[in-house]
């Protein structure tokens, strides 16, 4: 309860200075803000308030930075009281035992003993006496436990405690109590959950051992941020767990870890708050991401629980719980889960039993049965097929969520052991609708059974193969699909083809054209089946649409299939109307997935307008009426068909959304894919840290799992930003490899995107003939129609590598192609490049007007980057004034600033000449003039001068 630290020095206190935890002590990750914050308050001689509350969820380190504070506080005593809720009815309780422990300090005791009148001046006058003039720290744990008189004479002593005193005040008190009146006027620091990265860290400064990538994610999805948490999933589990020798048990977060991370927040209710709290937590287990228990239902069920009624019936509800819009909520989730699984089971099952009366009077179908399933113990066959009846029923009223903890209980419930891991499988299907992929990898790990029936092996496969396409390998994901299409073929046809077209989905990510052929065959060795015929309780269904008896075979996937084919196979008169066919279904279809068909149809048509539409119904579909698991991929669509327009703002909006979600359904492989759309966005303004970012974040995922398509996409984004910085020989270093066909190439459907950007460096770089070698193929992609820009974009090309008596009317061609294109971006680089080319011939009217109608393009798109490269050209054209610039660099003509620039970036003259396209001879001329007028003697003195402030530092040319 109470104790003490750091005895009274004798010798003058040192003068106090910013605190640092001893060598010894451990570290606290991620709490840098949170330990300057205190080290602020800890220092006697600054300004500062000399009070400070930490609030926040239990768990999340409160005690732990007052114990770090406690060490680092050396300038004189410490005192440290924890309040107990089993003391917070005694009045003056919290006041006595800070008395108890300043006993022996240098002020002596305190004389007398206050009532509740005179506590709060007495509290100030015992502090300021107890410290005698030396510093002392004061730490008060879980102060909201505390009784009410003590709460204000506490808050009435931090209030006027002298900035310049020697007297510290730390206290800690949950998030909610921050707005009691006593502590309301404080200075509060809010601890919110770890971030990944600092968790990552304290798991492994508490694991002893190696710790397996798989048991590191699931570790530190059941924790949540919680440190306390983690250390206790962790000391529960064996080294083998941890390595990934035996499986973890389930669940990782068990009543011992709960209660270990949690249990003294729980500790001193009494029977009838302890029942209350039970009641609330096991109202939130149907729907525990939710907004909390309805109380009217916690009242009805109440009412058949005597002591949970007369909790209720109290003037005050427990400290863990409020009340707000008509539900009953926990202050932090731990707490709620740590109520439930710590109770004993039969007051669990009996909370479960008083809810599930409630709930069957009204007519609450699936949420009534999982509490009558939640209330027996041992196996009820009967309630499992109740169950897993209404979980299949799309009729029924509920989400993903829900339909997959009933068939997980249901399995509790069954003792077959077949039933059971059908039950798994499809509870891990739903799980994986929902958007909940570790566990749904949870589930179906645990279906493993070798004697199933093979279209329940498929399904488990099915399972697997999706998880894996979105987190994980890409060609594993495409066996495991493969292997799932054999084994429903026979009972589950339409299951069977979808798993066929996911199996070519994944090959496509991995760019391997021979594989998804081979892919999209096996599916069309699926026997034919009627429309939809599927149900919820079916893993991976597309459309969740009930059979009708006599349907007409569902023709979409088959066009899809067909037209995909026929494309990869290069037989355009047979895929080009069953594509257009899937495009149109789109303006029929409210199902995100054949949506997203749809929108892949009319991207591989090129009818990139109808994929932004189609993006956006299939977002809006996903967001309406699900699945959830659908949202990240619909704005992935989106986003890359923006892109794909020239909306890059918009592509970026949209790209930012879907990583969020990415991340939140655990869906790696489609972040990797967002990543590569925002590295392509920025790389056309000037965000060389944001492109560097996004590309590395999308490379480090798509290499590992093989996603070419990302990959290739990513280092498209870095090279077309060189691009854009005047650095071609570092662009084709990039991009080179990417326009190569063939396995050790980019991605096929990719590369052919890339070709423009290649040929324009290859050409600034003086390698000419490797660009002519490539626009000659880009000519057949740009004949096919597929995309809007490439006919503008091959006369741009053709313009770079022509003889100069060809190039003014290739130029020309361009931009009337360009004009009927539209897309601001594509428009004013092909302007940019044929100012330039005009302005080398001396035709520097037409060459400033191409130039100032580039520079207004690449403004309107934010293109900040190739914006200043336009400005570069038109000082250099002599058509606009160069801006008004102080310092050394005002000397220097427009040609020599750019050769200076190009100079201090590290360029050769060499390189400076093929990037400026000039001559040699004309470098060195105009090098020589630079050293002149700056007065510097060596490329090294230009650079240090060029990148000062006054020196107005490199820009692009």
């Amino acid at each position: 309860m109470t104790g003490r630290t750091n005895a009274p020095q004798s010798s003058p206190p040192r003068s106090p200075a910013p605190q640092t935890p001893p060598p010894r002590s451990l570290p606290l990750h991620g709490r840098s803000a949170e330990l300057a914050a205190l080290a602020t308050v800890l220092n006697l001689s600054g300004p500062d308030a000399p009070v400070l509350v930490l609030a926040g969820d239990p768990g999340l380190g409160r005690t732990a930075l007052i114990a770090w504070a406690a060490r680092s506080f050396t300038a004189g005593p410490v005192l440290r009281v924890r309040a107990s809720r089993a003391e917070s009815a005694l009045p003056l309780s919290g006041v006595h035992a800070l008395r108890c422990a300043a006993d022996g300090l240098p002020g002596g005791p305190a004389v007398g003993f206050p009532d509740a009148g005179t506590a709060p001046e007495w509290l100030l006058r015992s502090l300021s006496d107890a410290a005698a003039g030396s510093p002392l720290l004061v730490c008060v744990d879980d102060a909201h436990l505390w009784d009410a008189p003590s709460r204000a004479a506490l808050g009435f002593a931090a209030r006027r405690l002298p900035a310049a005193g020697p007297v510290r005040l730390l206290l800690t008190v949950t998030g909610r109590h921050t707005a009691d009146p006593d502590f309301a006027a404080l200075p509060v620091l809010t601890l919110a959950p770890l971030p990944s990265s600092a968790m990552d860290a304290l798991l492994d400064d508490t694991a002893c051992g190696s710790v397996a990538p798989a048991v590191r994610a699931e570790l530190l999805d059941e924790a949540r941020g919680n440190p306390a948490l983690l250390r206790a999933l962790v000391a529960g589990l064996a080294p083998a767990e941890l390595s990934g020798e035996r499986r973890l048990p389930w669940p990782a977060a068990d009543a011992e870890a709960l209660r270990s991370a949690a249990g003294a927040h729980l500790a001193g209710y009494s029977a009838a708050a302890g029942e209350l709290l039970l009641l609330v937590a096991a109202a939130h287990e149907h729907d525990p991401e939710g907004v909390g228990a309805d109380a009217d239902l916690v009242r009805g069920a109440a009412a058949r629980l005597g002591r949970a009624r007369a909790a209720l019936a109290s003037d005050r509800l427990p400290d863990a719980l409020v009340l707000t819009d008509g539900r009953f909520r926990f202050t932090g989730p731990l707490l709620r889960r740590a109520v439930h699984a710590c109770a004993a089971p039969d007051r669990r099952r009996a909370a479960h039993r008083a809810l599930a009366s409630v709930l069957e009077g009204e007519g609450h179908g699936l949420v009534a049965l999982l509490h009558r399933a939640w209330s027996v113990a041992g196996h009820a066959p009967a309630l499992a097929d109740q169950l897993c009846a209404a979980a299949a029923d799309p009729c029924v009223a509920a989400s993903r969520a829900q339909r997959s903890v009933a068939y997980a209980r249901a399995a509790e419930l069954t003792a077959d052991g077949r039933e059971r891991a059908e039950h798994l499988t499809a509870a891990a299907g739903q799980a994986l609708l929902a958007g909940r992929a570790r566990v749904a990898r949870r589930l179906v790990d645990r279906a493993r059974d070798g004697a199933l029936p093979a279209v329940v092996r498929g399904r488990s496969a099915w399972v697997r193969g999706t998880l894996a396409l979105r987190d994980g390998p890409a060609a594993d994901a495409g066996e495991a699909l493969l292997l799932a299409r054999s084994l429903l073929a026979a009972d589950d046809p339409a299951h069977a083809l979808l798993a066929g077209l996911a199996a070519a989905e994944a090959a496509w990510a991995t760019g391997d054209s021979v594989a998804c052929l081979r892919a999209l065959n096996a599916a069309d060795r699926t026997p034919v089946a009627t429309a939809a015929a599927t149900t919820v309780g079916h893993v991976g269904t597309v459309a969740d649409r009930p059979t009708a008896r006599g349907a007409e075979p569902d023709s979409l996937p088959r066009d899809y299939l067909h037209g995909m084919r026929a494309m990869l196979e290069r037989d355009f008169g047979r895929a080009i109307p069953r594509l257009r066919r899937v495009v149109e279904h789109a303006w029929e279809e409210d199902g995100p997935e054949r949506l997203l068909w749809s929108g892949a149809a009319a991207l591989l048509l090129g009818d990139v307008p109808a994929a932004c539409r189609i993006g956006a119904r299939t977002l809006a579909a996903a967001r309406s009426r699900g699945p959830e698991a659908s949202v990240p991929r619909a704005l992935e669509l989106l986003a890359y068909a923006e892109l794909r327009t020239g909306q890059h703002a918009r592509a970026r909006a949209h790209a930012e959304e879907g990583l969020r979600t990415a991340h939140r359904y655990g869906q790696g492989n489609v972040a990797a894919h967002h990543h590569a759309v925002l590295a392509l966005a920025a790389s056309i303004a000037d965000e060389s840290t944001l492109v560097a970012h996004h590309a590395g974040a999308a490379l480090d995922t798509a290499r590992r799992h093989g996603l070419m398509q990302a990959v290739t996409l990513a280092e498209w984004a870095s090279g077309r930003a060189d691009l854009g910085r005047g650095r071609p020989f570092e662009a084709v270093a990039r991009l080179g490899p990417l326009v190569r066909p063939g396995p050790d190439g980019g991605h096929f459907a990719v590369r052919m995107l890339v070709m423009p950007c290649y040929v324009e460096a290859a050409v600034l770089a003086g390698q000419r003939e490797d660009a002519r070698a490539v626009v000659e193929e880009f000519a057949l992609w740009a004949r096919f129609g597929a995309d809007a820009q490439a006919p503008a974009q091959l006369a741009r090309c053709r313009a770079l590598v022509a003889d100069e008596d060809r190039a003014d009317g290739l130029y020309e061609d361009a931009l009337a192609l360009h004009a009927r294109a539209g897309g601001d971006f594509e428009q004013a680089r092909t302007r940019l490049l044929y100012g330039k080319w005009l302005r080398r011939r001396r035709r520097l009217r037409e060459a400033g007007g191409c130039l100032r109608a580039a520079l207004v393009a690449f403004e309107r798109c934010g293109a900040r980057i190739w914006a200043d490269q336009a400005r570069a050209e038109l000082r250099a054209n002599g058509a606009a004034p160069a801006a008004a610039r102080a310092g050394v660099l005002e000397g220097l003509t427009p040609q020599q600033l750019r050769i200076a620039r190009c100079v201090a970036e590290g360029a050769t003259n060499r390189e400076v000449a093929l990037r400026l396209a000039v001559s040699t001879r004309t470098v060195d001329y105009h090098l020589r003039k630079v050293f002149a007028v700056l007065g510097v003697r060596s490329r090294v003195e230009l650079s240090r001068m060029i990148e000062r402030p006054g020196g107005d530092g490199p820009r692009p040319v």
